[in-house]
């Protein structure tokens, strides 16, 4: 397997506080990466490293095969980022933005700059100034911007800032569109774990600036985490009896009056029907599996 980025014990340190600890990356070539991690974890102190605006305190990062130095200027025109909120000059068109950002890349393609505002339902505000954007707008400019030049790694620091649920779809389509046709390998971060999942075929997981774990979607799914889920108004009854009569101990008290049973030895029939004979009333009873939200948290919770 080919890696377009990989990082060794990358390390930055800001004063004492060490924001990213000997952390290691693989991001296969051709795929979408989903980096996930709380707010304050590293995710956007690791992307600037990776983008040469912040240098590491030791550790390091190959692109492309290649060992990140401070004027590794070839390297990173081969790369399109987003890192924290787009800027732009105020008082430049969107499309005013896009050329002279083709300029400063030294990238010549007629009507780049066209479908580049195209692809991000951008046409129809080309000559509106930047400082008369949106929120929403800004944030697709930013993303007209990161793909204009089609680099064959694209670095998305929460690209879905500011977008409504129509924009995340169109986003989100997107992206999978640019993996899958033009095979531009997407780094990409959000808190939004569902939009991940729907895209990304490998995670890296991070928390207190330490990885935690990279796993594929397919790992995630093919572990077949399923479990049985009952709200109960009678919740301590119903935890006593699940551990003490039915001496199963993998099940979790979650909150809204809710119990999630892990045990695969046991089947829905039989938990209702102990429950009925011991009187304890049932509000509700589904067989769910186990998404990666629900995969995130069990794995970050706890963790110091």
């Amino acid at each position: 397997m080919q890696y377009i980025v990989t990082t060794n014990n990358l390390t930055k340190r800001v004063k004492e506080k060490e924001i990213v600890s000997n952390l290691n990356m693989h991001i296969s070539q051709g795929q979408i990466y989903g980096f996930l991690g709380p707010n304050g974890a590293g995710k956007t102190t690791t992307m600037k490293m990776l983008t040469n605006l912040w240098k590491p305190t030791s550790g390091e990062i190959n692109l492309f095969g290649q060992k990140l130095m401070p004027d590794s200027y070839q390297v990173l025109k081969r790369m399109g980022s987003i890192i924290e909120f787009p800027t732009f000059y105020e008082n430049m068109s969107a499309a005013e933005n896009l050329k002279l950002h083709c300029e400063y890349m030294g990238y010549y393609s007629p009507n780049c700059v066209e479908q580049a505002l195209d692809m991000l339902y951008l046409s129809d505000a080309k000559d509106k100034k930047a400082k008369e954007f949106s929120l929403g707008m800004r944030q697709r400019l930013g993303i007209a911007r990161a793909v204009l030049t089609k680099p064959e790694l694209l670095i998305l620091d929460e690209p879905a800032n500011g977008l409504d649920p129509a924009g995340m779809k169109q986003i989100r389509d997107l992206l999978t569109m640019l993996c899958k046709e033009y095979g531009i390998t997407i780094l990409i971060s959000s808190h939004l774990l569902s939009e991940i999942e729907s895209i990304a075929q490998t995670i890296g997981i991070i928390h207190h600036g330490k990885m935690l774990q990279e796993i594929s979607m397919k790992e995630i799914s093919d572990m077949g985490l399923e479990y049985i889920e009952i709200t109960t108004p009678n919740i301590k009854q119903a935890a006593y009896t699940i551990a003490e009569k039915m001496n199963l101990q993998n099940f979790k008290i979650m909150e809204d009056n809710r119990i999630r049973v892990y045990d695969n030895k046991v089947s829905s029939q039989e938990l209702s029907g102990v429950f009925a004979d011991n009187h304890i009333a049932i509000q509700a009873l589904n067989v769910k599996t186990e998404s990666l939200e629900d995969y995130f948290l069990k794995l970050t919770e706890g963790v110091k």
